[in-house]
């Protein structure tokens, strides 16, 4: 059987869905996930491998109005991905209604010249019948290759999905090893992890000004004998009244986060993890080149 493989953009608005499936579709966590608009602000690059070939994914942060130099930078990778990828998903969240972040996707859409699936999350929030309505509204927008609803939380249809994905790839040999799952360096994936659980114990004014930066990583022998890793991290934010939220009183808000991600850490790297870590003021960081750069923010440039 001639193997498949071949590149397929995730887009969608912030917060419809697209790290959740994209983890659900390659069966482990790579992709940070959290309820906050614009959680995703590189292009994750993840594989799933099967006999029929190869998908490689890609996680975009969700296209949205910038408000800053970061959010602009984010924007950039998104609708720079576009012009490289084989297929595009476009994730939407079930509705009748179509609002000006639709309809700017659409418009890059139609430039596009790839076929477009259209795939319609959260199908576990409504019921069956008004799925139909939903399919209706976005057909008569454009022309999609197919019309997938899934639930990317509980799994629903994500192996029709997959399916489909193949059946819109170009032939072509396995560009990964089988047992590549992302191209993420480690250290990048654990700056996520730790920003992801920032984010989740954090009020909402905070996370968008935080970064995580991995100051050291490097593994040692235990007393043991056992293999263990010392990880140093900083927290950046954009306040000195962040900070000390982020600290909290006593430092309980700091071990919170701290415990939580080491927990995730050594779940992924399947060894015991020595977690430290700090918070850094750098004001308005997100509008500055220079700081976006040094957080591993990079332009995509063609």
């Amino acid at each position: 059987m001639e193997t498949k493989s071949g590149f397929a953009a995730l887009i969608g608005r912030p917060n419809v869905g697209k790290s959740t499936l994209m983890n659900r579709l390659i069966g482990q966590k790579i992709a940070i996930t959290s309820d906050k608009p614009q959680t995703t602000r590189n292009k994750i690059q993840t594989v799933y491998t099967d006999e029929r070939g190869q998908i490689i994914f890609l996680d975009t942060p969700g296209i949205h109005k910038a408000k800053n130099k970061l959010g602009e930078y984010m924007v950039n990778v998104a609708e720079k991905t576009l012009a490289d990828v084989d297929l595009v998903l476009w994730l939407v969240e079930p509705s009748d209604y179509i609002g000006a972040g639709e309809r700017h996707i659409i418009a890059q859409l139609k430039n596009c010249k790839k076929p477009v699936i259209l795939v319609i999350n959260k199908v576990d929030t409504i019921k069956k019948d008004e799925i139909l309505r939903f399919i209706d509204t976005y057909r008569k927008e454009m022309d999609f290759a197919e019309i997938i609803p899934v639930s990317a939380l509980k799994g629903t249809n994500t192996e029709d999905l997959i399916d489909t994905v193949f059946k819109y790839l170009p032939p072509g040999p396995l560009y990964y090893d089988e047992d590549t799952v992302t191209d993420q360096p480690m250290r990048q994936i654990v700056a996520e992890l730790i920003r992801e659980k920032a984010l989740r114990c954090l009020s909402d004014e905070i996370p968008h000004g935080i970064a995580v930066t991995i100051e050291q990583m490097k593994e040692r022998k235990g007393n043991g004998g056992e293999l263990l890793w010392d990880i140093e991290a900083t927290i950046v934010c954009e306040r000195d009244s962040h900070k000390g939220i982020i600290i909290g009183k006593g430092g309980a808000m700091l071990k919170k986060i701290g415990s939580a991600a080491r927990y995730e850490i050594e779940r992924m790297m399947e060894q015991k993890v020595n977690l430290k870590l700090w918070v850094k003021v750098r004001k308005e960081w997100r509008n500055s080149e220079l700081f976006i750069k040094n957080f591993g923010y990079r332009k995509e440039e063609h």
